[in-house]
């Protein structure tokens, strides 16, 4: 689990690394250098023509020194700075001098008209802006960096692609570099979680640069970034003498007529999640349906026997709403059941939408409760939000005052804590935006609370597995051709690899 620092939290570290380790602000910046040479080498043989753009800062810095380390191992290399107005940095000024001493071209761009076509490069290190900018790029740095984009060629950007803001509250407006690929140090950064910036940042990588590590754990942190969930295993190691009431007794109300599949891959994602006993409420007309598509699982249909057995807290948990519908029927049904449960309840698809147009729906929702909406469904929720970050800090709020999980669907699905905290994913790929993909997260979800009895642990261990699954799939089966079946095979490979239960 990482810390998602402020740019301010990572300019202290930055300062408490140099004064703890005495050490140079040019020492620090010669080991983020270090740090992206080798990370290039690895990525880029030495026939490749470079073209590096420093800034006027320290995002220069780093930039020159990376021209210096790969020129030194043989690489061909352009060096070219964007004078955009105001002075050098004390650190570029000593990059400048030692770059001079050992002979390297430099080339000082100072008016549009300097811009060159970077003709023949294969590789373009954007250095020109960092993650201290905060104003919209125009004039001479604009003009290079819309050259940049029109260039084919590989484009990385040094720890924020520039025109980029990292401070994802404040929407910048002008020139942004489009970076393939984009080196940031230790931790990740938030803009790196808005889709948005997507288009930006490309595949962003963590370089490791030593900062003082005691010094970022005693930083507060409302954003966290989920990379690992082995601290959570103990809630899942399954005792020798276990049987399938140890493991919980998971309820999923969902599907109808036409929709059965996502009852039946909710249901066969909380067994494979490892579940002991799995009941499914559905239509008596698919009785016969979902028996063959989930032998294992047990099935009623009377809605005055359902609200009975959930009153008598005859399940451990209840997953509710895909493919549910919004007949009245489907209202009634899903009215009943929440009114029924007193504890957490995994809600997703219909349940979130019926939820959104039931007027004391918020009153009768049992505290803690889980919600996976996507985008749309969010919005329903809570209203339309006029920016990424608004949208994530609307989850944030409305976590807060609902008392409940809330886990926004996406590329870093976001999964916000009654406390305040989101924490954002790691796992998971675009194959994963197939039909039925949040079927089998409610699923998991479902099953992993039926034996943890932890909405928290659930949902965040849920979100993670569901992406590692799907990560499996994509690399067995290709992300073009992904069902969401292929992600449900390989639950439990997932939840065996995540919590090093195999071998």
């Amino acid at each position: 689990m990482l810390d998602i620092l402020n740019t301010d939290q990572i300019r202290k570290a930055d300062a408490e690394t140099i004064s703890r380790q005495s050490i140079s602000s040019f020492d620090l910046m010669e080991r983020a250098a270090q740090a992206c040479t080798d990370w290039i080498c690895e990525n880029f043989d030495s026939s490749c023509r470079i073209a590096i753009i420093s800034g006027p800062g320290n995002n220069g810095c780093d930039a020159l020194a990376i021209s210096r380390q790969l020129s030194k191992l043989g690489y061909s290399i352009r060096t070219y700075i964007v004078e955009s107005g105001g002075d050098h940095s004390p650190d570029l000024q000593v990059n400048l001098e030692r770059l001079k001493a050992e002979n390297m071209e430099l080339t000082f761009l100072r008016e549009s008209h300097d811009v060159p076509p970077f003709e023949s490069v294969e590789l373009i290190i954007d250095g020109i802006f960092g993650s201290g900018l905060n104003r919209s790029v125009s004039g001479l740095a604009a003009a290079v960096i819309e050259r940049i984009n029109n260039v084919d060629a590989t484009i990385v950007s040094i720890d924020v692609p520039s025109g980029l803001f990292a401070d994802p509250a404040i929407n910048p407006e002008g020139s942004i570099i489009h970076a393939a690929f984009t080196l940031s140090f230790q931790l990740p950064k938030l803009v790196f979680m808005m889709p948005s910036a997507g288009t930006y940042v490309g595949n962003w990588v963590l370089l490791d640069i030593e900062l003082d590590q005691d010094f970022i754990a005693g930083q507060e942190s409302v954003n966290k970034f989920v990379d690992d969930i082995h601290e959570f295993n103990q809630a899942f190691l399954r005792p020798r003498f276990g049987h399938k009431g140890t493991f919980g007794h998971a309820l999923i109300v969902a599907g109808r007529e036409g929709s059965m599949g996502a009852c039946a891959m909710a249901a066969r994602s909380a067994l494979r999640a490892g579940v002991g006993l799995t009941t499914v409420f559905v239509p008596y007309e698919s009785l016969t349906a979902i028996q063959t598509l989930v032998p294992e699982a047990m099935a009623d249909w009377d809605m005055d026997s359902i609200h009975t057995k959930v009153a008598s807290n005859a399940f451990s948990v209840i997953g509710i709403g895909p493919g549910l519908g919004q007949s009245p029927e489907a209202i009634a049904l899903f009215k009943g059941v929440i009114k029924a449960q007193t504890e957490p309840i995994v809600l997703d698809a219909d349940g979130i939408n019926i939820l959104a147009n039931w007027d004391d729906g918020w009153n009768v929702l049992p505290v803690n409760s889980i919600l996976t909406p996507h985008v749309k469904e969010f919005e329903r929720l809570f209203g339309p939000s006029i920016s990424d970050y608004q949208r994530f800090e609307t989850l944030r709020s409305s976590a807060i005052e609902r008392k409940v999980f809330i886990l926004l669907k996406g590329a870093h699905s976001a999964l916000a804590t009654p406390d305040g905290v989101v924490y954002f994913n790691s796992t998971g790929n675009p194959g994963m935006a197939t039909a039925g993909s949040g079927d089998v997260l409610t699923g998991i979800i479902t099953g992993f609370l039926a034996q943890t009895s932890d909405p928290f642990i659930s949902a965040l261990c849920g979100m993670y597995i569901h992406g590692v699954a799907g990560d499996m799939a994509a690399n067995e089966n290709g992300m073009h051709g992904m069902l969401a079946t292929d992600i449900i095979d390989r639950i439990g490979h997932a939840i065996d690899y995540s919590f090093s239960f195999a071998g």
